[in-house]
């Protein structure tokens, strides 16, 4: 937990500004690279299921990553581990920036997260430290508000620098801003006096890590390598097996594990733990669809699409503000339980878009989510903690942390394996109807000829249009999906406990203080 706060601290808007450079730069990353996935898939020589390798290792590797910021804080200093970690995260985005490979590019964007993990809670934890008690409210709301607007203007910035550039300055625009904060926060940072800690529980977080690496590769490699026919991904599924099994037996044996036993007797946790797994499922997974939908059947360049995908976050603000409003007045759950209902009818209205659905009803759709994750994100962080110890807080926020991360990568690899799968699926189910039976085929005139099988032209036609059509029904399947992983979050609002009035105040914005 922070320490007391520096109130004579010098300089204190300069180290925010800082602050906030870092945490945006940690949040633009997450989505930044959405909309210039479809131009790095033909840069890499990827298919479309591998390109999403580029999103997936990235949270995966910030999820893995989030466990031990507390213990290198206070054994190396915040100030050293803040410092070395920005610098990290600056030179692995250049390097991702001048990838010339898929398997670099991976590996780059692995270390990135690796190192982009510490950013967001260390700077929390400063700021708490350089405002006193009475302005860590207002620093609060900025900070918040940082957070937020990282993930809004990652698409359009993204589009922005791919359309009139090239897709490596999405990568490249972290430089400058990279050595404004890390020259700032060397030279005008305090160093905070860090309380003595004991050993790392490093087999748990070895094991774990061990799992959850393993599990993202066969879910990102399963499809290309036809699953469980390939001995790599039945290599990786053992070792995921083994890596989670040796976890829960070293977290219920080990006598002070890293994530304790008693978090997960509570059962508003346990519940805030599904549904947070269910929303992060659906927080990056259906951007990460947004975006090759737009441009490679709605044919808008990246630009306009990245502005497109802008009022989500737009909508999330807003909602986020009204329920933090809220949450004091009306039973969170309730609130909720409204978050959800527009996440299930923003999903239900992404199932009847066409490549030629107006803009504004795609506005609409897009705003209609955001909202809903903005009403469930709020008030879960009431619900989430409200039974729990405030021994056990620190280490909770942790986990939701985790488990969001999780989520989002596991949902992005799914949804892009089932989009593959299907797309391949739905193909060879409309090439049925391509005979010369086929009503188009026989009525003579430029249509008939274009679109003439017998020729070369021709089929390539028809196959480039079934293939247009076997997408969209691919992405409604995925669409379905994701409204399939909200029911068991809004059934764990039935296991939750109402928090009293006084009890209403959210801890956190999706993140947490980790020293």
């Amino acid at each position: 937990m922070p320490g007391p706060a520096l109130v004579e601290t010098p300089h204190r808007t300069l180290i925010t500004i800082c602050l906030m450079i870092a945490t945006l730069m940690q949040a633009l990353d997450s989505t930044i690279a959405n909309v210039a996935l479809p131009y790095m898939q033909g840069s890499l020589s990827a298919s479309y299921d591998e390109i999403t390798w580029v999103l997936t290792s990235y949270v995966i590797a910030a999820a893995i990553m989030t466990a031990p910021v507390g213990w290198l804080a206070a054994r190396f200093g915040r100030k050293n581990l803040f410092v070395a970690c920005l610098v990290g995260f600056t030179v692995t985005s250049m390097l991702c920036g001048i990838a010339d490979s898929l398997v670099q590019m991976v590996v780059y964007r692995f270390l990135q997260g690796c190192f982009g993990a510490a950013l967001v809670p260390l700077s929390q934890s400063t700021m708490l430290d350089i405002y006193p008690v009475e302005q860590r409210g207002m620093a609060m709301s900025v900070w918040g508000m940082g957070v937020m607007v990282g993930p809004i203007l990652g698409p359009t910035l993204g589009g922005y620098l791919t359309y009139y550039y090239n897709w490596r300055y999405v990568f490249f625009v972290n430089l400058p801003f990279g050595i404004i904060a890390v020259v700032g926060l060397l030279f005008l940072m305090p160093r905070v006096k860090q309380a003595a800690t004991g050993g790392f529980d490093w087999l748990g977080f070895g094991v774990l890590a061990l799992g959850l690496a393993a599990l993202q590769i066969m879910l990102d490699r399963g499809e290309e390598l036809d699953w469980f026919s390939n001995p790599e991904i039945i290599v990786a599924a053992i070792l995921a097996g083994l890596g989670f099994y040796l976890f829960i037996v070293h977290m219920m044996t080990s006598k002070d594990p890293f994530i304790p036993r008693a978090a997960f007797r509570d059962m508003n946790l346990n519940a805030g733990l599904i549904t947070m797994f269910s929303v992060g499922m659906i927080l990056l997974a259906s951007s990460a669809l947004l975006a090759p939908y737009l441009e490679n059947l709605g044919n808008y360049p990246v630009a306009t699409a990245g502005l497109i995908m802008a009022p989500r976050g737009i909508g999330t603000m807003g909602a986020m503000m009204i329920a933090g409003r809220l949450t004091n007045k009306v039973d969170p759950r309730a609130i909720m339980l409204v978050g959800y209902g527009m996440l299930g009818l923003s999903i239900y209205m992404l199932e009847g878009w066409t490549p030629d659905v107006s803009v504004g009803y795609m506005t609409t759709t897009i705003i209609i989510q955001g909202a809903g994750l903005g009403f469930v994100f709020v008030p879960l962080q009431v619900v989430a903690f409200y039974t729990l110890s405030p021994a056990l807080r620190t280490q909770g926020t942790g986990l939701l942390s985790l488990v969001r991360n999780v989520g989002s990568a596991i949902g992005i690899s799914i949804t892009s394996a089932l989009l593959d799968r299907q797309s391949q699926v739905e193909h060879s189910v409309l090439a049925q109807y391509i005979t010369p039976f086929a009503r188009p085929l026989q009525v003579g005139g430029a249509v008939s000829k274009m679109l003439n099988p017998a020729s070369p032209a021709g089929a390539s036609l028809l196959n480039s249009l079934v293939n247009t059509q076997a997408q969209i029904v691919a992405y409604v399947d995925d669409y379905k999906l994701m409204l399939l992983t909200t029911i068991p979050a809004v059934a764990c609002l039935l296991l939750m406990r109402k928090p009293p009035a006084e009890a209403m105040v959210p801890v956190s914005i999706g993140h947490t203080v980790m020293d």
